[in-house]
């Protein structure tokens, strides 16, 4: 066959172009460009590695911040309850104070009151026992025509009323 019989005539013609083109491709693609791409690559890697760590280093300080910023809220909120507890206990510390007052007015006015109210009873039993004694003695005197002491009269009504 006589294409088996060129084959060696044109077997070392294609080592030798095969070699070339493959040497060529070698150097050109695997020595030229890949370390670049390998390097942008590796590049690309580290600044995505660096972007995490700064996201979580951020997160880390966010949060820390955070916590800082809720203790000091529930400082705030606890001294804001102090000063209402406070505010209300003044508050009614003077409303018992003006009511102690009030009602220490109120207890003088109340005994001024009772004072007046004995004195005018005290005063109406004395008229109503005087009256009463100069009633009996007037009908003492109108029925039996005798003339009653004043002083007896006065002691049979005190009696009668008490009685």
């Amino acid at each position: 066959m006589p294409q088996i019989a060129q084959l060696g005539e044109t077997y070392a013609s294609q080592i030798f172009w095969i070699l070339l083109i493959f040497g060529f491709v070698f150097f050109v693609v695997g020595r030229g460009m890949v370390p670049k791409v390998l390097d942008t690559v590796s590049l690309r890697d580290r600044q995505i590695a660096d972007d995490l760590a700064a996201a979580a280093k951020a997160r880390e300080q966010a949060d820390a911040e955070e916590e800082s910023w809720r203790t000091r809220e529930n400082a705030n909120r606890a001294q804001a309850q102090e000063i209402i507890s406070g505010a209300k206990a003044a508050a009614s510390r003077s409303t018992e104070a003006q009511l102690a007052e009030a009602n220490s007015r109120l207890d003088a006015l109340v005994g001024e009151a009772e004072a007046r109210i004995d004195t005018a009873r005290a005063g109406a039993l004395g008229e109503i026992e005087q009256v009463a004694a100069e009633a009996a003695d007037d009908i003492v005197q109108r029925l039996a025509g005798v003339k009653v002491d004043q002083a007896a009269a006065q002691a049979a009504v005190k009696e009668a009323l008490n009685g």
